[in-house]
């Protein structure tokens, strides 16, 4: 059973909502779309005890862990935080007369419950109230079987001695960004726990190889952009947007604070169609949320086109005068 809170129209993109009209049950739609509450102590979820994950229902990212879920005596599904910094948005909800903070999932947007300062105080003291509806749990023992049971070690070319031994490696991904000069760019990305690699280079434009006196000079059409290699069991494509929409101001055409140009544009390169959809998500949901007054985010949303490495002296450039202007 629902209880209906308010009825909203959708905020998923027209793509992923037909999706969701196709798959979603009635319940799950009713809660993740017009954001209803299901009953308490009547929901799928609340009493669950089993060793797993949970993602959204909607477009199955990562949302919660079991390791995080505790017995609120609400009867309602409980965690003291969610599986990442970037797994959910958090929002105001005026619908009753008291304000409360809204769960949103920060890939689709869809309708996950709400957030409560009444959780356990040595965990953190924050209770994320989530309806059942919401989430799809996979056991972990299932994850064990869909992983072949076997462990990946992923090695760190910025740590990893070089030896003759070859290691078993977990496959990297590639993600590529535009947000204001690319010294601070990468020197941001470096700093997160499972990103192996990151390069500075020009993306965008129409000229090959270019350098960056031709790049600065804005007749190029290429950005300073970033490249990153990440390992997808140990940061997230979200936790990449999540970063790059902290790192800078994402309302800024052709600029960030003194950089002037449109070199300095803010762009995300996508790579594949789960990159595309991801970005687009995100890109809504930050809008949504009003973090930026109402001000349009400008950030162009593109294919990833031919990435030029730039010159070896802005590679690591903070790293190499153990100087970074973010410490």
């Amino acid at each position: 059973m629902v209880r209906d809170e308010q009825k909203t129209e959708s905020k998923l993109t027209a793509g992923v909502l037909d999706d969701a009209e196709r798959s979603l049950t009635p319940e799950q739609y009713a809660v993740t779309q017009e954001k209803a509450t299901e009953q308490p102590f009547e929901n799928k979820y609340w009493d669950n005890k089993t060793s797993g994950k949970y993602r959204c229902v909607v477009c199955g990212a990562p949302l919660f862990s079991s390791e995080e879920k505790f017995d609120s005596g609400t009867g309602w599904p409980s965690f003291t935080a969610p599986a990442s910094g970037s797994a959910v948005l958090l929002t105001e909800d005026r619908t009753l007369v008291a304000e409360r903070t809204e769960a949103l999932c920060s890939r689709c947007g869809a309708h996950l419950g709400h957030v409560f300062d009444d959780g356990p105080r040595e965990r953190g003291g924050k209770r994320y109230c989530i309806n059942s509806a919401s989430l799809d749990f996979v056991p972990q023992n299932a994850q064990e079987r869909a992983a072949g049971g076997s462990v990946s070690v992923v090695i760190d070319t910025r740590t990893a001695p070089a030896t003759g031994a070859v290691q078993a490696q977990t496959p990297l991904e590639i993600a590529t960004f535009a947000a204001w000069c690319f010294w601070g760019v990468e020197e941001e990305f470096r700093k997160l726990e499972g990103v192996v690699n990151a390069t500075v280079g020009y993306s965008g434009g129409q000229i090959e190889n270019p350098s960056y006196k031709q790049v600065c000079g804005g007749t190029t059409g290429h950005a300073e952009a970033v490249r990153v290699e990440y390992d997808p069991h140990r940061v997230s494509y979200d936790d990449l947007l999540a970063a790059f929409w902290a790192m800078h101001d994402p309302t800024e055409r052709n600029r960030q604070g003194p950089d002037i140009g449109s070199q300095y544009r803010s762009i995300i390169f996508y790579h594949t169609s789960e990159q595309e959809r991801a970005a687009r998500a995100s890109k809504e949901a930050l809008g949504r949320a009003g973090k930026y007054g109402g001000k349009p985010i400008v950030t162009e949303i593109i294919p990833a086109a031919p990435f030029y490495r730039a010159e070896e002296y802005h590679q690591q450039y903070f790293e190499k005068r153990d100087n970074s202007a973010f410490d």
